[in-house]
């Protein structure tokens, strides 16, 4: 029972290793965007107070600062998308060990409690069988259900790093 506990506090601390680590990234990301927006706008706003014309502001608002803030969001959210991919896979490779441990401890602890059951016991032996075999249908369906769950997790990911790269960034004006 103690390496059974063990397994659980070593999923727990490597799920909120997971979480930790996706968080940081996050937080890095976040600053290191709001540094580069930051410098961007300063750049810009010293560009457009020695420009002396309206339609050149305009103009220069339109066709740079706009496009480049639409470059920026996207990027960012690329970033974002690839740290939840990356964090995604690896709680789900920790629950698939969590689930295979908990079918290889219940496995062992049916094992042992056919092998000693006592003389007459058939009966008690041949329900608990079966309730042991009803039992691994459901780990079998629970890791199912997750590995399926992550997946369609993955696939949303990837439908919405598709659109952002599908969507034009600039767009021409006809003059």
């Amino acid at each position: 029972m103690g390496k059974s506990q063990q397994k659980a506090i070593d999923s727990s601390k490597a799920v909120g290793r997971v979480a930790m680590e996706s968080a940081q990234a996050i937080a890095q990301i976040n600053q290191k965007t709001a540094q580069e927006f930051a410098e961007l706008m300063q750049q810009r706003v010293s560009t457009l107070m020695k420009t002396q014309d309206p339609k050149a502001v305009f103009d220069d608002v339109h066709t740079k600062v706009l496009q480049d803030a639409a470059k920026e969001v996207t990027h960012y959210h690329q970033q974002l998308l690839e740290i939840l991919r990356s964090g995604n896979q690896e709680l789900a490779d920790i629950a698939e060990v969590m689930i295979q441990d908990s079918k290889a401890d219940l496995i062992h602890f049916v094992n042992d409690a056919t092998n000693n059951a006592p003389i007459g016991s058939e009966a008690y032996v041949s329900v608990f069988k079966t309730s042991f075999n009803m039992a691994l249908q459901n780990f079998d369906l629970v890791r199912s259900a997750m590995t399926e769950s992550f997946e369609k997790f993955d696939k949303s990911m990837e439908n919405m790093t598709n659109l952002n790269t599908a969507k034009p960034s600039t767009k021409k004006s006809s003059e």
